[in-house]
């Protein structure tokens, strides 16, 4: 997650305003390094970024619908017989009553235990009569360090559990395909090394911010915090480094290019994410 106070922050400020050159990239680079390892996921800035890396526009509030994916944009989804349930199984009345009405898509980021790192995602897509949900492959995945909480702070180390938006996306490589708006910039670095020793370099080559205490409709980099930093912020979907993160959702790259290509922002796709007993109360 990233805050306004980071190093990295500055490095975008007064810093970056009076150096230029190649030694004022090799000092962004830097000071996003060290912001990176004290905040963790999200830890990126506009290292390099100009006007060339302009910014999508703002969400607009489309009705829900069903349209039709692209040929090939579909991900494998697991073979199902009998009718699709008509609840999302998992999720208790709590959890449902927070998916919006609208949402047709619907990402279930099911973790093993309220402190544990490891998790399960699934899509479960609306069918076409609205008469029940389809679920899709189910995808192994890393969240925070130490887990899940209901009220997330700067560096508490737990993922925020809860239904959030998912509105943006952006990443280090090019857009894959996705129809959610696609920012693509120099922004998104991932240098140092996870809780485990892996390297991070990669993590962010292709993300999908999760609408928790950000402005949905812009970048994924865009540092605005309605809830404050002390709340935290920057938390992504995004390319799996083999170990736990600082709050975000690691899944491995193929899965998030299909994630990616499979999320509709005409059907309000939407995450609910949290321990396994927390998403059923």
């Amino acid at each position: 997650m990233i805050t306004r106070t980071s190093p990295a922050a500055r490095a975008t400020g007064p810093l970056a305003a009076r150096t230029t050159g190649p030694l004022a990239r090799r000092t962004a680079v830097l000071l996003a390094a060290a912001a990176l390892l004290l905040t963790g996921c999200a830890g990126a800035v506009a290292v390099g970024d100009t006007a060339a890396d302009s910014l999508p526009g703002r969400a607009t509030d489309r009705p829900s619908g069903s349209a039709t994916a692209r040929p090939g944009t579909a991900p494998k989804t697991t073979t199902t017989t009998g009718t699709a349930p008509r609840e999302i199984p998992g999720l208790g009345p709590r959890t449902r009553a927070a998916v919006p009405a609208g949402s047709g898509q619907v990402v279930v980021v099911t973790g093993d235990g309220g402190d544990s790192p490891d998790s399960t995602v699934v899509v479960y897509q609306r069918t076409g009569d609205d008469a029940g949900w389809k679920a899709g492959a189910r995808w192994p995945a890393h969240n925070a360090l130490k887990g899940w909480t209901g009220h997330h702070t700067a560096g508490d180390l737990r993922s925020p559990a809860g239904v959030y938006g998912l509105t943006d996306a952006g990443g280090l490589r090019p857009d894959p395909g996705t129809r959610l708006p696609y920012h693509h910039s120099r922004g998104f670095v991932s240098p140092g090394t996870g809780f485990e020793g892996e390297s991070l370099a990669g993590s962010f080559d292709y993300v999908i911010a999760v609408d928790y205490n950000r402005v949905p409709g812009t970048s994924p980099l865009d540092w605005t915090r309605p809830l404050g930093a002390r709340r935290g912020g920057g938390i992504w979907l995004h390319v799996d480094h083999g170990g736990p993160t600082q709050g975000c959702v690691g899944l491995s790259e193929r899965h998030m290019k299909e994630l990616l290509l499979t999320l509709d922002p005409d059907r309000r796709p939407v995450v609910v994410m949290g321990d396994a007993a927390r998403l059923a109360r």
